[in-house]
């Protein structure tokens, strides 16, 4: 089956961002000058997703606006005569996208946020995208990549990067087969944040998914963990002794937009991609001491 809708959630507080995440979305903080969670919609568009499926709380309805019409400012522009600020308006959501907005009852963790998505999904692959990790996949869509490999595979897939072996115990972290001493991508093991002398490996989970419908089998029956969450990583687990679950390596860069350096260090990734901009800042920062 083609995987065409993306589940984001996006109800979480973020901590990490206190004290601007206290009334602003931490997706909606701006990167440049659209805020983080679109390079994520986007991401999801241009690999075919034509379903997004926002898993909210009731506080973030500035999410769910920014991706509703806004007929009152397109009107304004368009009597203005801004016509290329109006295309970029218009544009944000596709005609042939829709928005699904659901809400998470309780802060019960990721795993439990994917849950709360399934009777959007059905019985259908799909893929889920966490809002503030933002992928730049350079030349190729990493998540069309992995989309296609499930396609081929009909395999569950995880998309990896390594990480430093003093940061592994930040992540979840991933052990693959070994096939003559050549590593395939089958994944043998799957850990939420281990001690750093007990890592499987520094391949460490990027927040880009691929599942089959059964994770929601898993999901539905794992205990809540000792913060009392239901840990993603936990249904992954036992999901991977009933089918296989792949790793695909990320072929570019990610940015944690919810750590302050992360966000800090997006914002420079993208504006210098940007030719209006590019110079002035790179001026810029040659003075910085």
């Amino acid at each position: 089956m083609n995987v065409k809708k993306a589940i984001l959630p996006v109800a979480g507080f973020g901590t990490r961002l206190l004290p601007a995440s206290k009334s602003i979305p931490k997706e909606m903080i701006t990167v440049v000058d659209r805020p983080a969670i679109e390079y994520v919609v986007q991401e999801a568009i241009e690999a075919g997703i034509d379903t997004i499926i926002l898993v909210t709380h009731p506080a973030k309805q500035a999410i769910e606006n920014y991706f509703d019409r806004n007929a009152e400012l397109e009107n304004l522009l368009e009597k203005k005569n801004k016509s290329q600020l109006l295309a970029e308006i218009r544009n944000i959501i596709p005609a042939h996208v829709t928005v699904v907005t659901v809400r998470q009852p309780e802060p019960l963790g990721l795993g439990h946020a994917v849950l709360c998505a399934e009777k959007v999904i059905g019985d259908e692959p799909f893929a889920v995208l966490l809002p503030d990790v933002l992928v730049d996949s350079k030349d190729q869509n990493n998540l069309a990549q992995m989309i296609e490999q499930f396609e081929q595979n009909q395999a569950s897939q995880i998309m990896v990067e390594a990480v430093a072996p003093e940061r592994v115990d930040q992540y979840g972290i991933v052990r693959l087969q070994d096939v003559d001493g050549q590593q395939n991508h089958n994944i043998l093991e799957l850990v939420e944040k281990p001690a750093i002398d007990e890592a499987p490996s520094n391949l460490a989970v990027v927040g880009r998914y691929v599942f089959t419908p059964e994770i929601f089998n898993y999901l539905q029956t794992t205990q809540a963990d000792k913060s009392g969450e239901i840990q993603l990583t936990d249904a992954m687990a036992q999901l991977l002794k009933e089918q296989p679950i792949q790793a695909f390596t990320l072929q570019g860069e990610t940015f944690d937009c919810g750590s302050k350096i992360g966000y800090l260090k997006a914002i420079l990734h993208y504006a210098l991609q940007r030719d209006e901009l590019k110079g002035q800042l790179l001026e810029f920062l040659a003075q910085v001491k």
